[in-house]
């Protein structure tokens, strides 16, 4: 068990426990730590040097969500993560956006396949996180015009 963790490429979900404890699914590990998820993510954003709010805000900016935004937590790699409900819940879990390969129904479950073949099973509507990787997709689209607008 771990005290702390920062996202990195390798890191795909983010997935709550009980109170103060979370399960980490990596490409090629999974690991517990002694935090809740949504504080992982925002010492993750806080260690690319921003914070939760701040990420928070940029994306209210960006695409005007507010609820359930997603949340880039490194914008040179492009690392976006999307919340499965609201962050105040304990329940809250995050899954990295390029990780997902593709989602299936399961009843009133949600199977997602990861590109490194492995599966997670939610238990959240498709609907839900099919809205969940739009959103998330088109926070990253509006964060890739930007830089081009920038930098042209």
């Amino acid at each position: 068990m771990l005290d702390g963790y920062e996202i990195n490429n390798a890191t795909m979900a983010i997935i709550s426990l009980k109170k103060g404890r979370s399960r980490i699914i990596e490409e090629q590990d999974e690991f517990v730590v002694t935090k809740d998820s949504t504080e992982i993510i925002n010492d993750s954003c806080k260690f690319f040097g921003s914070s939760y709010s701040g990420r928070f805000e940029g994306t209210k900016n960006l695409i005007g969500i507010h609820y359930k935004a997603p949340i880039i937590i490194e914008e040179s790699r492009e690392i976006i993560f999307f919340p499965t409900s609201s962050p105040r819940f304990q329940n809250c879990n995050w899954i990295c956006l390029k990780k997902i390969h593709t989602i299936e129904k399961d009843n009133k479950k949600t199977i997602l396949k990861f590109k490194n073949g492995s599966c997670l099973i939610l238990d959240v509507s498709y609907h839900s996180i099919e809205n969940q990787i739009l959103r998330s997709t088109l926070l990253e689209s509006k964060m890739r015009n930007r830089k081009k607008e920038v930098f042209q």
